[in-house]
């Protein structure tokens, strides 16, 4: 699709959804203005970019999120890395929707990054309810939201601040929240009342392979995700947890993907990062827990 196309046809499925927005300054209604534009009634606007996403962040943000931190989970994504927990959420969320005629079901996936967990579970999930789904991506880093727009029109994207959700109060069904930081706050508010909130957290032997050559002589080759949890059950009623642990086998190309990927190599010294490589390892080790809440009542 060209990239006057895909501004079309984001433009035409922010139209069809205009009641999801609200402007991230003064919480506005939110219409699109000339197909062009997402404009509020105190004329905040918010242009949409030829490759189909839109910008909604109200101040400039720095990220270390990279370009080659996000082809580095593309690449990942197609090499089945985290099919297993991707396949798990389907499952989850799946059990978690209530039936209802005629019913589009609206997934956020907050933190969506390059886009590749929200493209994959919205059609898994689809196959799954025989439904009507939209996903929803938002990310504080342009890069990743430009590369998720280029590769998919069917959801919506949007560079936004978590703080600052700029969509409407009880729009989600579902909000995904995976490897990725929270607001709790912000997820309480665009939650419908029945809808549920999943949160992806990594468990202690999470890479571990990485995490003993990296951190060898550091604490922090040990993880604990205890604080994580508690935090989560406080903001909401954690209805299940579970854990979901598997290995995957890589060549090297998949495990150079995989190290720029991570931020174990943020802040590591070059030298480090090949030290890592030429341990020639063949297999990693996923480790998460998924936590699934819904709101408390008030």
């Amino acid at each position: 699709m060209t990239k006057s196309g895909k501004l079309l046809a984001s433009a035409r499925l922010m139209e069809q959804n205009e009641s999801l927005f609200r402007c991230p300054v003064c919480h506005g209604e939110i219409k699109i203005d000339d197909g062009k534009s997402l404009l509020c009634t105190n004329a905040h606007r918010f242009d949409l970019a030829k490759q189909g996403y839109v910008n909604m962040l109200t101040t400039p943000s720095k990220t270390k999120y990279d370009k080659r931190m996000f082809d580095g989970r593309k690449m990942m994504n197609e090499a089945a890395f985290f099919e297993p927990m991707l396949a798990r959420l389907s499952e989850i969320i799946g059990r978690s929707l209530k039936p209802a005629e005629d019913k589009r079901i609206f997934l956020l996936d907050a933190g969506s990054g390059e886009g590749s967990h929200l493209m994959t579970l919205r059609e898994m999930v689809s196959r799954q309810i025989q439904m009507d789904v939209l996903g929803v991506g938002i990310d504080i880093s342009k890069e990743g939201v430009l590369m998720a727009a280029k590769n998919d029109s069917s959801n919506l994207w949007c560079v936004a601040d978590l703080a600052k959700c700029p969509f409407a109060d009880k729009s989600f069904n579902v909000i995904l929240n995976i490897l990725s930081p929270s607001n709790y706050s912000e997820f309480d508010r665009l939650l419908a009342d029945d809808g549920v909130l999943i949160k992806v957290i990594p468990d202690s032997e999470y890479l571990k392979e990485l995490r003993s050559v990296f951190y060898e002589q550091d604490d922090r080759r040990e993880y604990s995700n205890e604080q994580t949890i508690q935090l989560f059950d406080r903001s909401f009623e954690l209805l299940d947890q579970e854990r979901i642990r598997y290995s995957v086998p890589l060549n090297p190309v998949e495990l150079e993907h995989l190290v720029y990927m991570t931020p174990l190599s943020w802040s590591a010294a070059e030298e480090q990062v090949q030290q890592v490589l030429d341990h020639n390892l063949h297999e990693i080790t996923c480790d998460f827990t998924i936590l699934v809440g819904r709101k408390k009542n008030k």
